[in-house]
């Protein structure tokens, strides 16, 4: 019987959970059940980060073959927490740049897994905004001001990402497990962004629902970076989660088998999805271009 850990960064270890669902099912498709010859021991913060280090050490201690980790704040503490289990990683923007292996090719080590690392970086979700909403000039950025990285950091990145597109940027950051959502767009609000991104990190994602709630209550359209089409925003796009689950889930696989995770390079996921809520679009007073809608992989109505 092989004992497989799931952490995730943000969510739950609910069997609802979209990501653990993807893992399982890219498992299934590889001929493990779980119960019968495969044991899924997810964990998940529900919204605390500090409690990341002892959900990683519990997998440790249920002594599991293989962890598997979403997002970079979830690894680290996976990485601090073991140097032998093999640990395999998904929603991680640059692991070398991170730390978490010292190359891509050969990460050496107990980990490796999948990065979203792409050189235009949030290129592609500001142009798909500016198709979006003709006229656009000023979007906000809205992320976790509680992972690791000071905020002058978050700034200049976020300008620089904004000015590549010939976009003004806002900065914006929550944190903790009761955000004030509120103040957040009332800052919006007196700045006059247009738009609102919303990244993909643990306070975003644990809270996305809330997010895209206040976002149609203060009539701004937002796009979430990631694959969370479910959440009520205006756009998601972002790797594909049943994709990424099978992916996982191919890693697992080998390494059960006996391969050693340093040994197998750390993949790109490249296959995005776009997502476009014209309910929400009409809540927002939003009128979605034509040629965009004909280019989303789904519409809801």
């Amino acid at each position: 019987m092989a004992r497989v850990g799931y952490l995730p960064s943000a969510g739950s270890a609910a069997g609802t959970n979209p990501s653990l669902q993807a893992l399982r099912q890219g498992l299934a498709e590889l001929g493990y059940v779980d119960g019968r010859n495969i044991v899924v021991e997810a964990r998940g913060p529900e919204g605390r980060l500090e409690r990341l280090p002892e959900l990683a050490a519990e997998l440790v201690g249920l002594n599991v073959d293989v962890i598997v980790t979403l997002g970079g704040v979830a690894t680290r503490a996976a990485k601090n927490a073991t140097s032998t289990i093999p640990i395999v990683f998904a929603v991680v923007i640059d692991p070398v740049v991170a730390g978490l292996v010292s190359y891509r090719q050969q990460p050496g080590g107990n980990l490796t897994g999948f990065t979203s690392f792409d050189p235009q970086e949030m290129r592609p979700h500001l142009e798909v905004l500016k198709e979006a909403i003709p006229g656009l000039v000023r979007v906000a950025f809205l992320g976790d001001g509680g992972v690791p990285g000071s905020p002058e950091a978050s700034r200049a990145w976020d300008e620089q990402q904004a000015r590549a597109v010939g976009l003004q940027a806002q900065t914006l950051r929550i944190r903790g497990p009761n955000p004030d959502l509120d103040a957040a767009f009332e800052a919006a609000r007196r700045e006059q962004a247009q738009a609102m991104l919303v990244l993909e990190m643990p306070a975003t994602v644990e809270h996305r629902r809330r997010i895209a709630e206040s976002a149609i209550r203060y009539r701004l359209p937002t796009l979430f970076v990631g694959n969370y089409g479910d959440t009520m925003g205006l756009i998601a796009y972002g790797t594909s989660r049943a994709e990424t689950g099978r992916r996982l889930a191919a890693y697992v696989d080998k390494i059960l088998k006996g391969a050693q995770p340093g040994a197998l390079p750390v993949e790109r996921l490249t296959h995005y999805e776009l997502v476009i809520n014209l309910e929400t679009a009409g809540a927002a007073g939003v009128t979605i271009p034509p040629a965009l809608l004909e280019r989303a992989d789904r519409v809801i109505r």
